[in-house]
């Protein structure tokens, strides 16, 4: 074929300034035995740094029998920030990304809390204790009851068929403790009562504390405290779990009991039972009747959830798995938590009431409205807004990481 003025074409490979030049031969065998031998040093390399870790959590033993031995606590915050930040800066100085070392360290210090936190800690209580515990075969009695025995505190359990046994059970007491479904609490409480003594402390780990405190105090007439642990009976220790304190009556007598969850790792908070139960409602109430109605909507639309997780983000997967989470569980209790009192009933139906104009500028395609009101729920989280972004991209990375 010609060119203008009948000139020859010049095609890519007969061009004078672009003549391909001969290519490298590809060696397979050559790359596949390099390969081998990074990837031997890479195993030799993993397997000495699970020699380490082996040696770490050994070290972990001996230093949580030496914490329990000495009456310190399973957990603080100090030596937990000052690991993550002395970390961090070994790992910048060696050239490691940044959040490698704290990630690295948040895993190993997690199964280091799980060697320390069943530890036989000592008993704080002045002189021999024997708790009572009423309810002590349900899930939280049992986490309760294991710690205390592990602590060297004599402890007695009973449920609803021992009360035939009541006036042995309670003889000596120090600590009573109740831990019963919350619509059933009070009327235990009172019933309790006719088995105490002024000496004895008085104690709950119920979700609701203002009418269940005032209860306490009605039928008790010594030492009185609230607690309410917010967590659920599958955790493997107390290491860093949430325990609302409620003190009642002579807090100087029940000061120790604090003491002694904070031994085991809890992160003990005070408050007053009223304040409690209104943060409670937005905490528990609301957000367990959001989740519950969307499972619910879930099951009557039907999607295949199997096709819907291969499909979806990391976030709308730790969502699911949050609203799988509920349903997996016992719904007397979460219908007890949502129907606890008139103050969470009112709480959902304001919520639900708040719906309709959101729906309303979606369904009328209202983005400027949509816009606003995003705004201004974005003026109220401030600066927490950007905190819970990166808190929950590392999440969510994680998440990722186990697709």
């Amino acid at each position: 074929m010609a060119g203008p003025a009948g000139l020859p074409l010049l095609s890519k490979t007969n061009h004078p300034r672009r003549r391909a030049r001969p290519c490298a031969r590809f060696k397979p065998e050559i790359q596949m035995s390099t390969l081998d031998g990074i990837r031997a040093s890479i195993d030799e390399t993993d397997s000495e740094i699970i020699r380490l870790l082996a040696k770490r959590q050994a070290l972990v033993r001996e230093a949580s029998s030496v914490k329990a031995a000495g009456g310190l606590p399973a957990w603080t915050r100090q030596r937990e920030e000052y690991l993550f930040k002395s970390r961090e800066e070994m790992a910048r100085k060696a050239g490691l990304p940044e959040g490698l070392a704290s990630d690295i360290v948040r895993r190993v210090l997690r199964e280091s809390y799980g060697q320390s936190g069943r530890g036989s800690y000592p008993c704080l209580a002045p002189g021999h204790c024997k708790v009572v515990i009423i309810g002590g075969n349900g899930g939280m009695g049992r986490i309760f009851s294991q710690y205390f025995e592990s602590s060297g505190y004599e402890v007695a359990c009973f449920g609803h068929r021992g009360w035939d046994k009541a006036g042995e059970y309670f003889k000596g007491a120090g600590i009573v403790m109740v831990t019963v479904p919350i619509d059933i609490t009070v009327e235990i409480i009172k019933k309790a009562s006719a088995y105490l003594t002024p000496g004895m402390i008085l104690c709950d780990l119920t979700s609701v504390k203002d009418p269940v405190v005032k209860a306490m105090l009605e039928c008790h007439q010594g030492p009185v405290i609230g607690l309410h642990p917010m967590f659920g009976p599958d955790v493997p220790n107390l290491v860093k779990q949430v325990v609302v304190s409620c003190s009642a009556r002579d807090p100087g007598k029940t000061e120790f009991l604090k003491r002694q969850l904070s031994l085991w790792g809890a992160n003990v908070v005070e408050c007053d039972p009223r304040d409690h139960d209104e943060a409670m409602g937005i905490i528990q109430a609301l957000r367990h009747f959001t989740t519950y109605a969307y499972g619910v909507f879930l099951s009557k639309i039907h999607p295949d959830l199997r096709k819907i997780m291969a499909l979806s983000s990391p976030i709308y997967r730790l969502e699911l798995m949050m609203v799988g989470r509920l349903f997996a569980q016992d719904p007397r209790l979460y219908a007890d938590i949502i129907m606890s009192s008139d103050q969470n009933l009112s709480l959902v139906s304001q919520y639900v009431e708040a719906l309709k104009p959101e729906l309303d500028a979606v369904l009328a395609r209202d983005s400027a409205a949509f816009t606003k009101r995003f705004l201004e729920a974005r003026d109220y989280f401030g600066d927490l807004a950007g905190d819970f972004l990166r808190q929950s991209a590392s999440i969510l990375a994680k998440l990722q990481d186990e697709r």
